[in-house]
């Protein structure tokens, strides 16, 4: 079995039952443990039975922690890295210090595992496979709308807070007041919830249901409302110059950046 310096290991995002053999094989052999919150990761620690030593890794450590890794691996050590919940380095720590070790020339390999989007993807329906997957929502109002707005032809995927959920609700609301949206929340734990409706509904829904755990949501793209260029009006000009509805798609998808499929079922609606 081939032998790696640094493990990225994902961990549950709720349900502890998803745990890999692998992960937890790993999390006994290496000999440090590297985790965001040691308080979190030693509760999942205990659960196993594993024994291995945990120091800390976090957002505001990650550079004066590469030393101390650098030096550890230096002594033929190995080590794991873990965030609270999830795969690390997807909206979670990591980048830096992996960036570091591929350029000192340590091996380093990653586990397959839970994830929030993936797993928020695979029980809602979607047209096709494309998305967009922007992390967390900024703190801005301004920028929110922005990303909204520019993101409007794609399926729009992102995290959310449930202290910041109703206003982002509110902020898409107000720019796209029909628009569809799937909410997904504590997934994989016993109270998951999912629900797909227009944006409206569910802003009512949570207004009135006090709203806990992570979220993820995606964004229907909305063809119908195509911003400064105006979709149907585009179709019909190329018609008018004798163009197919396959080529149309095609045109129209390549110049403003839509989905091909999305335009060739407009043009057949009108």
């Amino acid at each position: 079995m081939k032998q790696y310096d640094f493990y990225i290991v994902p961990t549950p995002i709720g349900n502890l039952g998803d745990i890999t053999k692998r992960a937890i094989d790993v999390l006994k052999s290496v000999d440090i443990i590297a985790c965001e919150d040691i308080r979190v990761t030693q509760k999942l620690l205990n659960h196993f039975d594993i024994k291995t030593k945990c120091i800390s890794y976090h957002k505001f450590n990650e550079k004066e922690r590469i030393n101390k890794f650098l030096e550890i691996l230096g002594e033929g050590k190995k080590i794991a890295l873990v965030s609270d919940a999830g795969t690390p380095l997807i909206c979670d720590p990591g980048a830096v210090v992996v960036d570091e070790l591929r350029k000192s020339g340590f091996k380093i390999t990653a586990l397959a595992g839970a994830n929030a989007v993936v797993t928020f993807l695979s029980q809602i329906p979607r047209e096709d496979e494309q998305f967009k997957f922007i992390g967390f929502m900024p703190k801005n109002e301004q920028q929110i709308v922005q990303i909204i707005s520019e993101n409007q032809n794609t399926d729009l995927v992102f995290y959310e807070s449930p202290n910041r959920i109703l206003k982002t609700l509110k902020l898409i609301q107000s720019t796209f007041p029909s628009v569809k949206i799937a909410v997904g929340r504590e997934l994989t734990k016993m109270f998951e919830e999912v629900i797909i409706d227009n944006v409206e509904n569910i802003l009512t829904y949570f207004e009135t249901t006090v709203p806990k755990g992570e979220f993820v949501c995606l964004i229907y793209r909305n063809m119908k409302q195509t911003g400064d260029y105006d979709l149907d009006k585009k179709i019909k000009k190329l018609q008018k110059k004798n163009f197919k509805a396959k080529e149309i798609s095609v045109i129209l998808s390549e110049l403003y950046d839509l989905n091909k499929n999305e335009v060739y079922k407009r043009i057949l609606e009108l």
